[in-house]
């Protein structure tokens, strides 16, 4: 095993707020600091987006009000997040904002250099910008540029497989990686880095699904903080939505908007058009997909609404076992634009799609590039349909943090991004490239402010590093070998969630699933891994320790969810025998438990106990602050206090 020097802050992960935090910190004096990741071309940040990908900030276009407090209640309007974080998050959204912008992320702006916005969804305002499909790729790779320019170390080919703390478990002193550029003998591949302080931009839990629209390359590690007894919120709020599953890609907004007909295939190969079965007519069923381009993911509020459209999809794959595509390559004989209803219309008009004779002729006059995006991966939608699925998208929930984006319980370890759970049951589209790039920022600051000193006893890390390394190679002696095939348990896992964690939850799925999940967990962690010849099978095998372990956390909390809060945010729960009747095209068993929006003032928490099992506690949630401040107070107050937060 390797040990690096000592560092001041070590940065794992080099996603957008990652490579934020890394920049902000090096801005702010601490220099000491080194990002380790898997490589820079991994991760969500820069591998995903959306036909037009969302970046929500404060509005800073034209005469319309806005105020950080008004974005704040706006934040955090959906319920389960606290009011003071949705305030941070507004009231700093434009510096962090403007640090891309001065970055080069071509952002648009008028002549008067106004940021344009538009409105999103949970947003009441024009709020939203985007630079096109790839904004958070153009924020990495500007991220990128200026860590470079820094002369910040980068890391590449580690994998996080271990996180150091001290004995009580009280703040973090380091992490151990695997190098996978390095040999397995003897334990070459180890690297331990002992730091004072973390900050853990690991991104959100893509590798736990099987249905997932996270880049393929895109894992996750929150089961790295969960074994150290990190506590976690709202595990059990996350957002799903349709998304393609040959190119790993959303199918929001223009893909829905020109109207596609939505197909499902046989294993005889008898192709139908399945939404008719649930529409009275032709132009009602257009009108709801056109609605679903405006409200692409899925939320328990529009059901009834655009999000039966998901539920159908799941019915038709899930249950009837036939492949779902859209298909842009022509209209129903029956297509009928006039027949629409006017937004519909209004809108394809006002765009220049409405003379398009089929979706893909709308789609090239409604936004061109969202043709070309998929044809740059191979599929050409003017030959071939579009596979689809409900798809795992974003974690709202996450670990907990303060205000300086800290985890309450785990002393100088700072979660940020997706990992990190500060959002609620529902979130305006694009607040998570805020929330990530503010997080960065305060979590900095707090850095640069409280921990620059060295607190760490030397001679206590090398002792907890190397029983750390006798654990990984000197296995029990009642181990059992490591599978020689990691993949087939990522699968089984990944389907697990998938069929029990997704947006259709029932009671009885969820226990089963936690239950093997357990089991699995057990079997992944009484594995000799020194019978791995291959770095990579090392880590990817602890990795799917670690997935056991979260899938354990997350089903506990949806369990919670399931029998107390019903459905809400981005799942619904299943009642057969006292649910409401969601349509009456849908089998008998589709009957909807009805939210209780009591628990909308909790955040749910999650963190384990003595043995190690997770366990629920409950928190009220803390209101926006509405401070009435005076200039001349403030400055006093800001002068004496600006050295802390």
């Amino acid at each position: 095993m390797t040990t690096h020097p000592h560092l001041n802050t070590l940065i794992i992960g080099s996603g957008a707020s990652g490579l934020a935090a890394a920049v902000f910190l090096h801005r702010l004096g601490v220099k000491d600091i080194a990002i380790y990741t898997e490589g820079l071309q991994h991760g969500t940040s820069l591998n995903a987006g959306s036909d037009k990908q969302t970046y929500y900030k404060l509005g800073l276009y034209g005469a319309e009000p806005d105020a950080p407090v008004l974005m704040a209640n706006d934040l955090s309007a959906g319920g389960a997040m606290h009011g003071d974080i949705a305030l941070i998050e507004a009231a700093a959204s434009p510096l962090t904002f403007a640090n891309l912008v001065h970055l080069g992320v071509p952002f648009p702006h008028d002549e008067f250099g106004q940021y344009i916005g538009y409105k999103t969804d949970h947003d009441p305002k024009r709020r939203a910008t985007s630079c096109g499909p790839y904004t958070s790729r153009e924020m990495c790779l500007a991220l990128t540029a200026e860590a470079k320019r820094l002369n910040i170390p980068i890391r590449e080919n580690r994998i996080a497989i271990e996180l150091l703390t001290d004995r009580n478990r009280c703040r973090a002193i380091g992490a151990i990686f695997v190098n996978t550029a390095k040999s397995a003998l003897a334990g070459q591949c180890f690297e331990t880095v002992q730091a004072e302080n973390i900050i853990f931009a690991t991104g959100g839990p893509g590798g736990m699904y099987a249905d997932s629209v996270y880049p393929v390359q895109h894992t996750g590690s929150i089961g790295l903080a969960l074994e150290v007894g990190a506590q976690a919120a709202n595990l059990a709020e996350s957002q799903f939505g349709l998304a393609s599953t040959n190119f790993r890609w959303n199918v929001s907004g223009s893909y829905m908007q020109v109207l596609p007909r939505f197909i499902s295939v046989d294993d005889q190969g008898v192709t139908r058009e399945f939404l008719r079965d649930y529409f009275p007519s032709l132009p009602d069923l257009l009108n709801a997909v056109f609605l679903k381009g405006y409200q692409w993911p899925f939320a328990a509020g529009h059901v009834p609404g655009s999000s039966l459209i998901d539920i159908f999809v799941y019915v038709e794959s899930m249950e009837r076992g036939r492949q779902v595509f859209l298909d842009y390559r022509s209209d129903p004989p029956d297509f009928d634009f006039n027949a629409l209803n006017q937004e519909t219309r209004d809108y394809l008009t006002k765009s220049g799609a409405h003379l398009g004779k089929t979706p893909l002729q709308r789609l090239v006059a409604l936004n061109a590039p969202a043709i070309s995006l998929y044809r740059d991966h191979g599929i050409d939608l003017a030959t071939e349909p579009l596979p689809i699925a409900v798809c795992a998208q974003h974690n709202n929930g996450g670990l907990a943090a303060d205000l300086n984006w800290e985890s309450p319980n785990l002393k100088h370890f700072f979660p940020i991004g997706e990992v990190c759970g500060t959002h609620g049951v529902t979130r305006p589209g694009g607040s998570a490239l805020n929330s990530g790039q503010v997080g960065a920022w305060r979590a900095a600051q707090a850095i640069a402010l409280k921990y620059q000193g060295k607190t760490i006893n030397d001679a206590d890390f090398l002792a907890q590093a190397k029983e750390s390394h006798q654990r990984l190679s000197q296995p029990e002696l009642m181990a059992t070998p490591a599978s020689p095939d990691w993949t087939q348990d990522r699968l089984i896992l990944q389907q697990r969630m998938s069929r029990a964690g997704a947006f259709v939850r029932t009671r009885e799925t969820a226990i089963q699933a936690r239950d093997e999940a357990r089991k699995q967990f057990s079997a992944v962690s009484n594995c000799n891994l020194t019978t791995l010849a291959n770095a990579v099978d090392i880590a990817e095998t602890i990795r799917n320790r670690q997935f056991c372990l979260a899938q354990v956390y997350y089903l506990t909390a949806i369990i919670e969810q399931i029998e107390n809060m019903g459905s809400r945010g981005g799942a619904i729960v299943l009642d057969p025998k006292n649910g409401n009747h969601i349509h009456p095209a849908l089998p008998p068993h589709w009957r909807l438990k009805p939210e209780n929006a009591a628990w909308r003032q909790k955040v749910m928490l999650c963190q384990s106990d003595p043995d190690g099992n997770p366990v629920i506690a409950w928190q009220d949630c803390r209101p926006v602050p509405c401070p009435d401040g005076w200039f001349e107070t403030v400055w006093k107050s800001f002068r004496e206090s600006r050295q802390s937060l």
